[in-house]
């Protein structure tokens, strides 16, 4: 099997198995126009009146229903089990950049595999949007983000980072950053233009959902 099932020259909106609300699926196709499904994801988009592009997981959760529904062409079973069907879908797709909707829920172990992910792929630009928040792999390397002052800026490491910033309330320099140590959870912008130079991957940015163009315009420099 081919690694990469989909190639797009703009962004591409991937929708999994979780609540996704009207409101949200608009934004994200407005900005990301191909609709690519993992597994279930399927049901929401067709749900919403949106034929998917693309079905990539192990198939196991789409209904027939929406199997029947969908081209065969469309459909593309990767039957691995190590990984979710978030990984399985995000990394065979090549595009600017992916929105993903219908990943966080009441589940802790599916969040953090969700992150997980977002940190083993933090080579492709991917912003995971939740209820009150988007969340991405920050690149090993500067990022730029234009905010507003108070904004929340977390960060919360996967593997051990050390960094520098600016415009962050708390400065991140001669910090070092461990999930099983410091973390930076709830960190405020405090100008307009903060920077981020980390000195590896491994760290998780979390923003207000509000900044979704914000972290988009960073990840696309």
């Amino acid at each position: 099997m081919k690694s990469i099932l989909v190639q797009s020259p703009r962004g591409v909106t991937l929708v999994g198995g979780g609540p996704v609300s009207a409101r949200d699926l608009r934004l994200a196709l407005a900005r990301a126009p191909l609709a690519v499904a993992a597994d279930s994801g399927a049901d929401r988009l067709l749900a919403a009146g949106v034929m998917p592009d693309a079905v990539i997981g192990d198939m196991d959760s789409i209904s027939d229903r929406a199997r029947a529904a969908i081209p065969a062409d469309r459909l593309h079973p990767v039957t691995e089990q190590a990984t979710t069907d978030f990984d399985k879908a995000l990394r065979s797709i090549a595009a600017p950049f992916v929105l993903a909707l219908g990943f966080t829920g009441a589940r802790t172990d599916h969040g953090l595999a969700v992150l997980n992910t977002l940190v083993r792929h933090s080579g492709r630009a991917c912003l995971v949007l939740g209820p009150k928040d988007v969340a991405f792999a920050a690149p090993p390397e500067r990022l730029d983000l234009r905010l507003r002052p108070g904004d929340v800026v977390s960060l919360f490491p996967f593997a051990p980072v050390t960094g520098r910033s600016q415009g962050l309330h708390w400065p991140i320099e001669g910090l070092n950053f461990a999930p099983d140590g410091m973390i930076g959870t709830s960190n405020r912008a405090s100008a307009a233009q903060v920077r981020l130079e980390l000195d590896g991957p491994g760290m998780v940015v979390i923003l207000p959902r509000r900044r979704l163009d914000a972290a988009l315009a960073a990840l696309s420099r």
